[in-house]
């Protein structure tokens, strides 16, 4: 079967469970910003060190599965919960979090704005871009929100970005 479809060519995309979604919907732009953040995450693993890469590769599956459950409709996230698809829990929130205070612990912590790019690592400058796309991520999953909860979803992309603001200013180091 070819990528090459034509299903798309009216504006309508697919989701799980045979159901359609205009392209511009909110959803749909929610779904690209994370998709902009795992890919932004590869470029990060192609230049990072290798236990940079292991966290990255974490991070990656995860925002898979966060993408999974927002390419369900409220109206299937029974279904889908069902179906034991990978979901956001408060396991990855705490998880994330701890990451960070993990690394606050070693010492990184803030101190004043960053430069990002400024030590000269590619590694620490595209997680400073992969931070800016998990708060714009976070903004239209709040948004989406609004439509239907997704508490889980919204702390991950929430503590996501200080965890990245944190891997990068380590990378600088």
């Amino acid at each position: 079967m070819s990528i090459i479809t034509g299903r798309g060519d009216e504006g309508y995309t697919d989701l799980l469970y045979g159901k359609r979604i205009a392209k511009t919907s909110l959803r749909v732009a929610t779904l690209g910003a994370i998709d902009e953040l795992n890919t932004t995450l590869g470029v990060v693993r192609c230049h990072g060190s290798e236990s940079l890469a292991v966290e990255v590769d974490w991070l990656q599956e995860k925002l898979v599965g966060l993408m999974g459950e927002l390419a369900v409709l409220p109206e299937d996230l029974e279904r889908y919960a069902g179906d034991t698809m990978p979901q956001i829990g408060p396991e990855e929130v705490a998880t994330v979090e701890a990451r960070a205070k993990a690394i606050e612990a070693a010492g990184v912590s803030f101190a004043g704005w960053a430069r990002p790019g400024a030590a000269g690592s590619l590694a620490a400058a595209f997680l400073d871009q992969a931070r800016t796309g998990a708060r714009r991520a976070e903004r239209k999953a709040l948004a989406l929100a609004e439509e239907g909860p997704l508490p889980q979803i919204t702390l991950f992309l929430n503590r996501l970005s200080d965890y990245l603001w944190l891997l990068a200013r380590r990378e600088e180091s």
